[in-house]
């Protein structure tokens, strides 16, 4: 049976995107417990080494677009999954902080590579009728990430954390083999999008990139101590259960272009953030139980997915001739936040506790989600007139 190019693509981008943002990404958090163990790190230190990760994300972010400049979009593709296997298997032979902190910052780059020049590839190698499957299949790509990162996770407890880096690195390998396969070169195509208006761009873009910086700030900080709360008080099942639980109910995120065509793209924003609240307040309250857990792991599945992909719809309503541009600034502005988010993090454990930092993350989550709510400029109107590219 011949695949269309649609199915080509969209299978090579949900491969590349499960391994960079499902499995590489947030790793680091998954196999903190472990980590701290072996090579004895402060909490301080901790922090630092996962707000580096997210640096890396934002160098690949700003590197990707000129790459793609001059190399076709399928170029930073290819160095992101270069990038992940690199960085997972420094990771996974790493005995000091500072070769943990390369190799953690090395795959954490992958996400920042692969993301945005997917989009560029779909609508300049796939027909469009078949353009609106292809996202979709790309985007619930890292539900699928989470679901093999939570088995990987499973099998690492019956022998040590850098299992799942080893299996990370392997999958990355896999990954860039079947994207070179299945995605065709693309011609370089400089882009046009810094050369007006980026004052305007900015304007326009203010509660987008406003909701960018609370998202990705209480995303990360779920990410890199949930594993943590669930080893002071649960059996080490629950910690690869709690990932692929985030996953399999992330698929949910792949009908956010509907929902964001009936309640507006601000409204489900809020919605996203108030949910992700709720599943960081459930983890600080009752980290030891195993229902409040399972909810927890459930409503940020949802959360997550839902509020990453309302970012690219939101974007691409308001900025529908450079929502590259737009999509790209919002995800900049989010990493940012996602550098200094861990490591905030990281000074504060040692006084308020791993359970207090999750109450409070969770009231500045409530606290954004419910500012996007209140009559005035919300920088998205209404119900959009049509879906974005990853809806």
């Amino acid at each position: 049976m011949t695949l269309s190019a649609g199915s080509r693509v969209g299978l090579a981008g949900a491969a590349v995107v499960g391994v960079a943002f499902g499995m590489a990404r947030y790793a680091y958090g998954l196999t903190l417990p472990g980590i701290r163990r072996d090579l004895e790190l402060s909490e301080p230190v901790l922090g630092l080494v996962a707000g580096a990760t997210f640096a890396g994300y934002l160098a690949g972010l700003l590197l990707a677009r000129p790459l793609a400049a001059r190399r076709g979009s399928r170029a930073p593709t290819t160095v992101g999954g270069v990038c992940g296997a690199g960085g997972a298997v420094i990771v996974t032979v790493a005995q000091s902080p500072w070769l943990l902190a390369a190799g953690a910052v090395l795959a954490g780059s992958a996400g920042g590579w692969v993301w945005a020049p997917y989009s560029d590839i779909v609508t300049g190698t796939v027909a469009p009728r078949e353009q609106p499957r292809a996202l979709a299949i790309i985007t619930t790509g890292t539900s699928g990430g989470l679901v093999v990162l939570g088995g990987l996770a499973a099998l690492a407890a019956l022998w040590s954390w850098r299992l799942v880096w080893c299996g990370i690195g392997l999958a990355a390998v896999a990954a860039a083999v079947v994207n070179i396969r299945l995605v065709p070169r693309t011609s370089p195509a400089p882009h046009p999008d810094g050369r007006r208006g980026g004052a305007s761009l900015a304007r326009t873009l203010r509660v987008p990139a406003a909701y960018s910086v609370v998202y990705f700030a209480v995303v990360v900080i779920y990410f890199t101590y949930a594993a943590d709360v669930l080893a002071r008080g649960l059996p080490a099942a629950a910690v690869p259960a709690l990932y692929a639980a985030i996953g399999v109910i992330g698929v949910v995120g792949v009908a956010t272009g509907a929902v964001a065509q009936r309640l507006g793209s601000p409204r489900v924003a809020a919605l996203c953030l108030v949910t992700v609240a709720a599943a960081l307040a459930l983890l600080g309250w009752d980290g030891d139980s195993p229902a409040a857990t399972a909810a927890s792991a459930c409503l940020f599945g949802v959360g997550y997915m839902t509020g990453s992909a309302v970012l690219a719809v939101w974007t691409a309503e308001l900025v529908p001739d450079r929502a590259g541009a737009a999509f790209t600034g919002c995800l900049v502005v989010g990493a940012v936040s996602s550098v200094a988010a861990p490591a905030l993090a990281g000074a504060l454990i040692p006084d308020l506790g791993l359970g207090a930092l999750f109450v409070l993350t969770a009231a500045v989550s409530l606290l954004g989600g419910v500012a996007l709510m209140l009559p005035g400029p919300s920088g998205g109107g209404g119900p959009p007139r049509r879906p974005g590219p990853h809806g």
